[in-house]
């Protein structure tokens, strides 16, 4: 019985053909064309040009979408929170203050930091598409769940619930990219999904906060669940692991030979494949620990640059504050993409020389400096500046400030093997988190003890610190380049 397809299946035929400079000049025209399809190479040319067919280039966008809108709804449903609460305090119904609020918010990113971590490993053995979905899919039944509470020891059982969810996201979608697309693409299209970040973002004010405010806070928590579920469904049906599941080859080719051996050999069980590929890797741990100080740098200026403006620089309330500062995402949108397509075109132009991994390094150090500049610019700034002045400085931070949380995450994914893609993710996504939390209370006790110029000066440091870690890792091959370079070296040897 042949196996059921879901929507958009493509009919099982290859899509690609990988022509190298050299190969292509001799080929001899019509007689060429006459011979016998050759086997793909055992190793994929860094001069190579990939030809897509148009029913993988359909199907793979339908893929793309599919983790794009899937992933903003994982924003949706964990910022629904934030713009419900001021409606369930104004409710006397449910009697709550504030504090009871902070409670809420503060379990949350705990729970989600350590799922980051646990899904991404234990991921690894489960289809990450349906994974997506499903986890899209639970989360948003708690949102709808959390609105049928009264007593705070059922809201923050199910928020801390959504935080052990929500980390299934981001893995799932690392997994999905690295399959679909090339090495020398992956970092436009790792840019442009990393835009739902911000298409979330921007839709839970809307859809919670309008909701909430419309119809009560019960709705402002259900229309985003019932949102949630019907993306979800919509992944479900669209999404797949990798192009082989519809009949196409790998956009990179791999040594099938390597892997009929590993298939006769039994797999490492999850923890080991933890820690030989993840722990063991020290650029992994200078990934980890570059992403820790860029979370520090990122969760700094979005908790405490509305108190500064009001502190120091005079601005009369936080909602004058807050339009200064609302250029952060929109600036972190245009800076994720020119990053993607920066560090790609540094990889076409190389012609297969140097690392793949080492020349989006490059470009997270240009980032960082950048960020630095652009906070020690944006503490300079006189009080008397307009807004638009003060607005375009922000925009600038969150240019600069996105692309390296964009990229370093796709650096661990390259560095790499396919397995161990998401249990990368999860480690990385968990030391980020654990620098996030380190923006808040030690952040505010040298504000408090020390004053602002110590605040900037703390968040230049993690800059400094973080181009000092990546300082070692320019010259870094991915995974995929260390295994065309093993297999040169067998075959000269034999």
């Amino acid at each position: 019985m042949a196996p059921l397809r879901r929507f958009g299946d493509a009919p099982q035929r290859p899509h690609l053909v990988a022509r190298s400079a050299a190969g292509a000049a001799a080929a001899g025209g019509d007689d060429a064309a006459k011979q016998p399809q050759q086997p793909a190479p055992a190793a994929p040319d860094a001069t190579a040009t990939p030809q897509y067919s148009a029913d993988f280039i359909r199907r793979r966008l339908l893929v793309f979408v599919g983790i794009v809108i899937g992933y903003s709804c994982y924003y949706l449903t964990r910022n629904s929170l934030t713009y419900t609460a001021p409606v369930m305090v104004a409710d006397p119904a449910l009697g709550m203050d504030i504090t009871q609020i902070g409670a809420m918010t503060s379990i949350f990113p705990i729970a989600y930091g350590m799922s980051k971590f646990v899904s991404g490993v234990l991921g690894a053995k489960f289809s990450p598409s349906v994974l997506l979905a499903g986890g899209l899919m639970a989360t948003a039944a708690v949102n709808i769940a959390f609105g049928f509470g009264t007593s705070l020891a059922w809201f923050c059982f199910f928020w801390a619930l959504n935080g052990t969810l929500q980390g299934v996201g981001g893995p799932c979608c690392a997994r999905i990219l690295t399959t679909w697309f090339a090495s020398k693409e992956r970092g436009t299209y790792w840019g442009m999904w990393n835009i739902a970040h911000n298409l979330g973002g921007f839709a839970a004010p809307l859809v919670a906060g309008g909701f909430a405010k419309a119809m009560g806070w019960k709705w402002g928590m259900w229309a985003p669940g019932i949102i949630g579920l019907v993306v979800g469904c919509f992944v479900l049906l669209t999404c797949r692991d990798k192009p082989e599941d519809l009949g196409f080859p790998a956009v990179e080719p791999t040594d099938t030979k390597k892997d009929d051996k590993k298939a006769a050999k039994p797999k490492a069980d999850i923890w080991g494949s933890l820690m030989n590929s993840v722990l063991k890797n020290p650029f992994i741990w200078g990934m980890a620990l570059t992403y820790f100080f860029i979370y520090v740098v990122r969760q700094g200026v979005t908790s405490w640059f509305v108190f500064y403006l009001i502190k120091e620089k005079g601005i009369e309330d936080a909602a004058q504050a807050a339009v200064r500062v609302s250029g952060l995402e929109l600036g972190g949108l245009v800076g994720s993409l020119i990053a993607g397509r920066l560090s790609d075109g540094l990889i076409r132009n190389s012609a297969g020389k140097g690392g793949n991994v080492g020349k989006r390094v490059t470009v997270v150090m240009w980032y960082t400096v950048g960020i630095a500049l652009a906070l020690l610019s944006f503490q300079a700034l006189p009080s008397a500046v307009p807004a638009a002045v003060q607005w375009l400085n922000v925009f600038m931070i969150g240019f600069f400030l996105y692309g390296p949380q964009m990229l370093i995450g796709l650096c661990g994914a390259e560095l790499v093997g396919p397995d161990s893609v998401g249990a990368s993710e999860g480690f990385l996504g968990w030391i980020a988190y654990l620098g996030a939390a380190n923006a808040g209370i030690p952040l505010s006790i040298i504000v408090k003890e020390y004053g602002w110029n110590a605040y900037f000066a703390t968040l230049v440091a993690a800059c400094a610190l973080a181009l000092l870690l990546l300082s070692p890792m320019t010259r870094l091959r991915s995974y995929v380049q260390r295994e065309a370079a093993r297999k040169d070296r067998l075959a000269k040897a034999e």
